[in-house]
C-alpha cells in the first residue's frame, strides 16, 4: 500500500483514511453539541457545570466534548465530573478515578449502596431501573447542591429522545419525551441534555475511536426495560431500511403543529370559525409534505450554521 506523506512524517493510505474519517465524527459531534447548547442556551458565562459520568460511551464523549468547548469557546465556565459508586458487586472503583486523574478534570466520586436498597425492595426477577434511576436523581441533586453546580449535564442523546417518544405515546398515551433543559424534580437545579442532537451510531465509533474505559452497565444483574429494548430495535431497523427516517422524525419534535393535532389544551379549536382566516396551511393532512432542502444534505456536507459558529466550531 502506498504510503502518504504529512508534516509528521508518514502513514499508510489506511490510517490516513481513519484519521480523516474520525477528524470528520469528531467535528461532527462537536456541532451537534456546540448547536443543541446554542439552540437551547444550555450553558452561560460563568456556569459550573456538573458532568454525570456514568462509566458508559454516552458520558465519557459527552466530558470529552465539553471539554474541548471550554477551551475554545467565547464563554467561560466550569466543569466537576461526578460518578455515583452504588455499590454494585464487581464495579471497577478504580477505572473512573484513574482515567479522571490522567485527564487532570476536577471530580468527586460519590459511594452510596443505593444496590442493597434496590435489591431489597424490588422482588427477585422484576425491573429494578425506576427504582434505582429515582434514588440516584436524588442523589446527583443533592451532590449539585454540595459542589455550587448551576446545571447538571446528563449524556442522552438524539436515539434516546426518540425512543422515549414512541415509549410515551405506545404505552403512556402521550406525545412526551426527554427535554433537552428542564427544571429538575426537586425545582433547584437546570438539567441539560448537550447530546441531544447527536446519533447514538456516531457516540459508538466515536467511544471505540477514543478507546474509553467502558464499564459494563450490566453489573446490577437486571434486565434493561423491555419495552425500550423493543423500541431500540424497532428504530435500529427502520434506520437499516429507511434511510432519512429517523432523521424526519427528530425533526418533527422540534417542528410541532399544535393546531393540526388534537389536544385542544394546546390549541383553541373551539374558538375557530369562518372568520378565523386559514390556520397553519388548512386542511392539508393528507399532502405530500414539503421537504427543505437543507434536511436533503447529508451531515457533512451541510452548511455550516453561520453565527452560530463561535460556539458550534470547536476545533
Amino acid at each position: 500500500m502506498a504510503p502518504v506523506f504529512f508534516a509528521g512524517g508518514i502513514m499508510s493510505v489506511q490510517t490516513a483514511k481513519q484519521v480523516y474519517n474520525f477528524n470528520k465524527l469528531q467535528k461532527r459531534l462537536r456541532r451537534n453539541v456546540g448547536e443543541a447548547i446554542a439552540d437551547f442556551n444550555m450553558i452561560e458565562d460563568g456556569d459550573r457545570v456538573m458532568v454525570c459520568l456514568s462509566g458508559g460511551k454516552d458520558s465519557y464523549a459527552l466530558l470529552d466534548i465539553l471539554r474541548n468547548l471550554q477551551a475554545h469557546a467565547p464563554i467561560r465556565f466550569d466543569i466537576v465530573a461526578v460518578n455515583l459508586d452504588q455499590k454494585q458487586p464487581g464495579f471497577p472503583e478504580h477505572v473512573l478515578p484513574a482515567y479522571l486523574d490522567n485527564l487532570g478534570v476536577e471530580y468527586k466520586i460519590v459511594e452510596e449502596d443505593t444496590y442493597s436498597i434496590v435489591k431489597d425492595k424490588i422482588p427477585e426477577g422484576k425491573t429494578t431501573c425506576s427504582l434505582c434511576s429515582r434514588l440516584r436523581r436524588g442523589i446527583l441533586y443533592r451532590t449539585a447542591t454540595e459542589l455550587g453546580a448551576t446545571k447538571i449535564a446528563l449524556g442522552h442523546h438524539r436515539d434516546d429522545i426518540l425512543e422515549t417518544l414512541l415509549l410515551n405515546m405506545f404505552y403512556g398515551g402521550t406525545m412526551k419525551s426527554m427535554p433537552p433543559k428542564l427544571v429538575s424534580d426537586d425545582g433547584k437545579h437546570v438539567v441539560i441534555r448537550p447530546l441531544a442532537y447527536a446519533k447514538e451510531k456516531d457516540l459508538v465509533q466515536f467511544a471505540e475511536a477514543r478507546e474509553f474505559p467502558i464499564i459494563p452497565c450490566n453489573l446490577c444483574g437486571s434486565q434493561e426495560n423491555l419495552q425500550r429494548q423493543a423500541i431500540k430495535a424497532m428504530l435500529q431497523d427502520w434506520d437499516k431500511r429507511f434511510p432519512g427516517r429517523i432523521e424526519s422524525m427528530f425533526r418533527s419534535v422540534q417542528n410541532l403543529v399544535p393546531s393540526h393535532l388534537m389536544d385542544h389544551q394546546q390549541f383553541d379549536f373551539k374558538s375557530i370559525n369562518r372568520e378565523s382566516g386559514v390556520i397553519d396551511g388548512g386542511d392539508i393532512g393528507f399532502d405530500k409534505p414539503d421537504v427543505a432542502p437543507r434536511f436533503q444534505q447529508d451531515d457533512d456536507e451541510a452548511p455550516e450554521p453561520g453565527e452560530r459558529l463561535q460556539i458550534v466550531e470547536v476545533k
